[in-house]
């Protein structure tokens, strides 16, 4: 990928909306990034005087950290709004808080809701740039992009691995989002759930849908394993959370009968012994560490190009490493 690609997006609400050109100069992007926090001092300056607001309506520890310190790494100033204490609470609607939020003279919203499309509407509803940090059942971008960059870091490519997604795909943002990239970059990806949390007519994305953990595991370079959101349906699809680690945890013993250099990744939070066993979480194979860190890296990338998005700029900051 040239640093001479411009980027002209001012948002980003989710990898369905990308090319596979604008996902790799994302990826690259990240690359440069990711230097700056080798350094003692994990700071440049590209974004000074930019505001950054995080405005979430759900929980979250990894994503909302991840893209405070992504945003503090640029030397931006960051709001964390808290919903539950916010002006929501008395009946404010997303719009009215966005452009509330925007009369601060603020110039990225990230934002987590519980309704698919909640950061498209805001989008449409603000001039200053939205990226989505996770909305309902529907996208989680930055974390797709990090597994993407997490797994090319790793085996150097992305254009002809098998992919497997394990868990619950029908409530799964990641699902979907990781299955748009990586199909995107040429990858070959299987989904594998019990039937209940496959959704109807997922095929037409292009994957493989299977039911059969040891199907979803033969030949796979890396498998993405979900979390069970048993909070949500997926109760419904199994009796308890052991019978589920019976059928579809990943086990050490399933990974022993796996390729040897086998990829283990996981968005997190891990629910220890239902989706995978603490072996295979701390195992050799696991990135799960490495994709938080990526995370960084990836959401400063993000955040760095929809703030200039809308000047004639080139996709990476001039001579990093001098900064």
């Amino acid at each position: 990928m040239s640093n001479k690609f411009i980027w002209t997006k001012k948002d980003l609400l989710g990898l369905e909306y990308l090319s596979a050109e604008e996902i790799n100069h994302i990826l690259y992007t990240a690359a440069s990034f990711k230097e700056v926090t080798t350094r003692q001092i994990k700071k440049v300056p590209v974004l000074r005087g930019k505001t950054v607001v995080n405005l979430f309506y759900e929980p979250s520890t990894r994503t909302r950290t991840s893209f405070e310190l992504a945003a503090k790494r640029l030397s931006a100033d960051v709001i964390n709004i808290a919903v539950e204490s916010s002006s929501v609470r008395k009946g404010e609607t997303l719009i009215d808080t966005g452009r509330n939020i925007e009369a601060l003279k603020i110039d990225i919203i990230v934002v987590r809701h519980s309704a698919s499309g909640a950061p498209n509407i805001l989008a449409r509803s603000v001039r200053s740039s939205v990226v989505n940090a996770g909305d309902g059942w529907h996208e989680h971008p930055t974390q797709a992009l990090l597994d993407i960059f997490t797994l090319k870091e790793k085996l150097g490519r992305i254009e002809g691995l098998k992919v497997s997604i394990i868990g619950d795909i029908a409530h799964s943002r990641v699902a979907r989002s990781n299955i748009w990239g990586f199909i995107k970059l040429g990858a070959k990806v299987t989904v594998c759930a019990p039937e209940k949390l496959i959704p109807v007519g997922i095929e037409q994305t292009g994957v493989h849908v299977t039911n059969d953990i040891n199907e979803a595991l033969e030949d796979a370079d890396a498998i993405n394993v979900l979390r069970m959101q048993f909070e949500r349906d997926s109760k419904l699809a199994f009796p308890s959370a052991l019978e589920y680690f019976k059928q579809y945890g990943i086990t050490s013993d399933r990974i022993k009968k796996c390729k040897k250099n086998i990829v283990v990744m996981h968005p997190g939070p891990i629910n220890r012994g239902v989706e995978m066993s603490s072996e295979v979480a701390d195992g050799a194979n696991s990135v799960i560490l490495e994709q938080v860190t990526n995370g960084i890296a990836v959401r400063m990338a993000v955040l760095y190009l929809v703030a200039l998005a809308k000047k004639p700029t080139s996709s990476l900051p001039a001579k990093v490493e001098n900064m």
